[in-house]
């Protein structure tokens, strides 16, 4: 039976894209509208996995996206980078002097504004996801509407790329985690990444000390997020990517930082995707 998969968005975005990337062709999608619908699925068991955006390197963190992780205990189980790729689409047939409305989610105007500068008759309009407004120009057969999607949704929806790649910066990607709500789904000896959650106390020096415990353990901070604790007003609890050569390493990190953090919790142990 094909695994069920849930993405953010429907067939045709970005997260259908890392979705056949990452497990191929042969899996049954669970479209969700938010990244809330997705998390219900993963609990209700109604999907297996879940792909979710976590940061994008224009744009950073998203992040709303790492407080469902941590309280829905969910685990991270893999990770894929895909390079953003924004291109105009329309029905067959029309060009861009034919184009009145642009549409798609805020994220995409946002990294295209340039392009529509030279283009003052066209007004750009907010929606809610890339591909369910190309969806929406193909059944509605909208004239004069195109929208800013991924290659992949033309290519679904019958519609006619008339721009290709443009964004502002051509190097953009976008960081994306495989969820589950099962931890570590590969042996020890694949394992070379971390996602940790910790609080440390107010003391000074806190930070740093752990910071230099997981140095002195050959461990290599990728990224770093604070988020406020909601229920503790002004205490911050930080989000911590770590790489290693050796899961030993990581073991012997994690068994010094729960004695030093108010609060320590692995969130996902997985292989790296981007090796520096």
């Amino acid at each position: 039976m094909a695994l069920k998969i849930a993405i953010q968005g429907i067939k045709g975005s970005n997260h259908h894209q890392v979705a056949r990337d990452y497990f191929g062709d042969e899996v049954d999608l669970v479209e969700c509208s938010s990244f809330d619908l997705l998390v219900e699925h993963l609990l209700n068991k109604t999907a297996d996995k879940g792909i979710m955006a976590i940061e994008n390197s224009i744009a950073g963190s998203i992040i709303p996206n790492y407080a469902l992780v941590f309280s829905n205990n969910l685990h991270i189980i893999g990770e894929h980078y895909l390079n953003i790729h924004h291109n105009l689409m329309v029905l067959k047939g029309q060009t861009l002097d034919d184009i009145k409305e642009v549409h798609s989610h805020p994220m995409a105007l946002l990294q295209c504004k340039d392009f529509f500068r030279n283009y003052k008759h066209i007004k750009l309009v907010e929606d809610v996801d890339t591909a369910e407004t190309a969806k929406r120009i193909q059944e509605g057969r909208l004239m004069g509407v195109a929208a800013i999607a991924p290659k992949v949704a033309a290519e679904l929806y019958g519609l006619e790329i008339i721009e290709a790649n443009i964004q502002t910066i051509k190097d953009n990607s976008t960081r994306f985690i495989v969820v589950k709500t099962q931890n570590k789904v590969l042996p020890e000896s694949a394992i070379n990444k971390a996602s940790v959650r910790f609080i440390t106390d107010h003391k000074r020096g806190s930070l740093a000390a752990i910071l230099n415990v997981m140095s002195d353990c050959n461990l290599n901070l990728t990224k770093i997020q604070s988020l406020p604790v909601i229920e503790m007003p002004w205490k911050y609890s930080f989000f911590v990517d770590v790489t290693f050569e050796k899961y030993q390493h990581f073991e012997k990190a994690k068994a010094l930082l729960e004695i030093m953090s108010e609060e320590f919790k692995v969130l996902g142990e997985y292989k790296n995707a981007r090796i520096i």
